[in-house]
């Protein structure tokens, strides 16, 4: 039986704010984990994701700050040229540290960070986007017993961030943004049945 799932990362880049916007949603007032998103985002700019994302959903969005506890029900996203990572002491940290695949923040640092820190209470998630970001990331998640997710490339403007963890052979589900949402929204509700949901297979086409 897979174990509670305490944390959800979440990872994209050109594509994945559609994903989100149909992801996000579909969690509920009270939603009992916490969730940590990168995407890539330019530095130098303002940061307008915690609006974007906070307007689209019912839970609180917010940057990450560096040594942050995590809270239950709560969004947090990168800023904007740092690094994001999870710790064991359930506290979030900001690193400068060099791009990893030409970003910061990096998808990558983010899910072996949390894998780290997590191992088999972790989900990760990996959207659309047209780099490798995050797949050998995912690949560390499934490695600690944690649940890989991808959005299905075939619903993905940009599909190579899927398609790139598809073809290491670590996802357990390949989902449109809407399954992705109604698959999340489960792992609040009923965390401890999870074995009763296909967990290990890929569950769409979309595996090459």
């Amino acid at each position: 039986m897979q174990p509670v799932i305490e944390v959800i990362a979440i990872g994209g880049s050109a594509g994945a704010l559609d994903a989100l916007s149909m992801i996000l949603p579909a969690l509920p007032p009270g939603f009992p984990v916490p969730i940590v998103v990168v995407l890539h985002i330019p530095p130098g700019k303002p940061n307008y994701l915690p609006e974007v994302l906070g307007s689209m959903c019912a839970l609180r969005v917010k940057e990450a700050e560096d040594k942050e506890p995590l809270e239950r029900g709560i969004v947090y996203t990168a800023p904007p040229d740092y690094h994001l990572l999870v710790e064991k002491q359930r506290v979030l940290s900001l690193s400068v540290d060099e791009p990893v695949l030409f970003s910061r923040p990096a998808i990558e640092v983010l899910f072996e960070s949390a894998a780290d820190a997590f191992g088999n209470r972790l989900a990760g998630v990996l959207l659309a986007g047209g780099s490798e970001d995050g797949a050998r990331g995912l690949a560390q998640i499934k490695r600690a017993g944690g649940l890989a997710l991808v959005q299905a490339p075939s619903t993905a403007a940009v599909r190579t961030m899927p398609q790139a963890a598809l073809d290491l052979g670590v996802v357990d589900h390949a989902l449109p943004p809407e399954a992705l949402g109604t698959f999340l929204a489960k792992l609040g509700e009923q965390p401890t049945s999870l074995s009763e949901s296909g967990h290990g297979t890929v569950q769409n086409s979309d595996r090459r």
